[in-house]
């Protein structure tokens, strides 16, 4: 039976990214998002409960990357798609053109670039302890709230912002800049952990403020501070 767990909670997973999708084709954005939410739980808990049950097999490291191309690619895609083309019809009918509505469709380049990515990760050795390029639940979260984040940062309704937003994003997700993961090895104040500790406080500090705003904001400290540790790495100041 407990071969079946890791597989069942990586099912779970996609269950809910199908969900989170059918919430945005009713327009209810809020509960489309915190189905991502639930969706990142379960990506945690598969993984974890494959290696403490000592069950990982090739056949649940491709359901776990298919899983999360629907969760973490299509579903933040018609989150923000819906998004945008309510930002669009914001815009004064003067300034509306018809290239602009077509401009939404960017976001299918979230889901493209998620698979690319997905499959580069499943055969890169390089991604054992760090990431190369922005991890597909990160962008998820940050697209998917970008609706709630914005009831608190006007800006976000902006249409070029978040045109131009999950523009960035969806290229970060192939880049070859390296991210920090969150995995603790130990749980003592070491070098490698010292940002990690870091991102958890503000992520905590974020999240009483902004509350379920707070996640593109936590993604943003994430990608700031990851810059930072690894530069100074190459620095050699760590």
């Amino acid at each position: 039976m407990k071969k079946h767990i890791p597989n069942t909670l990586t099912c779970l997973n996609l269950v809910c990214g199908c969900l989170s999708c059918m919430a945005a084709l009713k327009s209810n954005l809020e509960a489309a998002s915190m189905w991502i939410v639930a969706s990142a739980v379960f990506d945690f808990f598969d993984g974890f409960a494959a290696r403490m049950l000592k069950v990982s097999s090739p056949i649940g490291k491709e359901l776990d990357s298919l899983s999360d191309v629907v969760s973490f690619g299509v579903a933040p895609a018609m989150i923000t798609y819906t998004w945008l083309t309510r930002c669009f019809f914001e815009i004064p009918p003067a300034h509306q053109t018809p290239f602009m509505e077509m401009m939404p469709f960017i976001v299918l380049l979230v889901p493209a670039l998620s698979a690319v990515r997905l499959a580069n990760f499943n055969i890169d050795d390089r991604q054992s302890t760090n990431f190369i390029g922005l991890p597909t639940p990160a962008n998820a979260l940050f697209l998917g709230f970008i609706p709630a984040a914005a009831e608190k940062i006007a800006i976000l309704s902006n249409f070029w912002v978040v045109w131009f937003l999950t523009l960035a994003l969806a290229i970060l997700l192939v880049s070859n800049i390296n991210m920090m993961s969150l995995k603790f090895k130990t749980l003592k104040l070491t070098n490698e952990n010292i940002p990690r500790y870091i991102l958890l406080f503000i992520g905590l500090v974020l999240l009483i403020f902004f509350q379920q705003g707070a996640f593109p904001l936590i993604i943003l400290t994430y990608l700031l501070i990851s810059l930072i540790y690894h530069s100074l790495i190459k620095l050699q100041v760590l």
